[in-house]
């Protein structure tokens, strides 16, 4: 890695001197990453900008998604064959240790809240000490859930579950820091983050929901496997509409 730090300032005619004064460091700090210490990521990222390079081409250790070995795999915790074959207790675990954000996209879930008898009252306590909750649903009226009704084979129950779980929302519909929102978006997983940690459900062709295979990933890079899930949970959000408690569905409360 040395060596790629230094060919980039060889090809960029900027010497040690130059690239510290370019990121604001010591020329004694430059001779260390030079030695082989490697800058924190913000420094990185400057120098890449300084030589016209990239991060992960100065400095591939910094990118555990793309070493060579297995670094897609280094996110992976778990994967299961079936959603069901997942422990309770993992689920119960992740709900009870988020402390900054609890984000879940899917069709249907009414299972979260059926872990505990108290699920949405967790969720709702969470809320009010700081965690931040957004829950996206599948909109029970857009013609794609019926259609993903048909591919699972659920004869016509999909929309009455999705209200189901929305009906298990109690107090959460209306408490601050969380968010209802409903989707029209074909999904091809479901994402269920907690903090640092996440399961993701690919779907199956014709399978149901408990039958879908599951990954359970933890974070360890802003580049990896989890950012990949999180970025399409951020990217479907900014497609929802708000949901409050008091909607109707083709005029049933929900």
């Amino acid at each position: 890695m040395t060596q790629r730090l230094e060919s980039a300032m060889l090809r960029a005619g900027i010497d040690s001197a130059a690239l510290a004064a370019a990121v604001k460091v010591d020329v004694k700090t430059v001779n260390r990453w030079l030695a082989g210490r490697v800058p924190h990521r913000r420094t990185r990222l400057e120098v890449a900008a300084a030589l016209g390079e990239t991060e992960e081409s100065l400095w591939p250790s910094a990118r555990p998604d793309i070493q060579a070995g297995a670094p897609a795999t280094a996110e992976v915790l778990g994967a299961y064959a079936h959603r069901a074959d997942m422990p309770n207790e993992l689920w119960i675990s992740l709900l009870h240790r988020a402390t900054d954000r609890i984000d879940i996209i899917g069709y249907a879930y009414p299972f979260v809240f059926e872990l505990l008898p108290n699920s949405s009252d967790i969720l709702a306590a969470k809320c009010r000490n700081g965690v931040s909750v957004r829950l996206g649903f599948a909109d029970p009226d857009c013609p794609h859930v019926m259609e993903r009704d048909t591919l699972e084979q659920m004869g016509g129950t999909l929309p009455g579950r999705i209200r189901n779980a929305l009906s298990m929302l109690g107090p959460l519909a209306d408490t601050p820091g969380c968010s209802i929102g409903l989707h029209t978006t074909h999904l091809y997983n479901s994402v269920f983050r907690f903090d640092d940690q996440m399961i993701v459900t690919p779907y199956l062709f014709r399978a149901r929901g408990y039958q879908h295979t599951a990954l359970h990933l933890r974070q360890l890079s802003p580049h990896g496997i989890f950012a990949s899930f999180a970025d399409q949970f951020e990217q479907i959000w900014g497609t929802v509409t708000a949901y409050s408690q008091g909607s109707e569905f083709n005029g049933l409360t929900a």
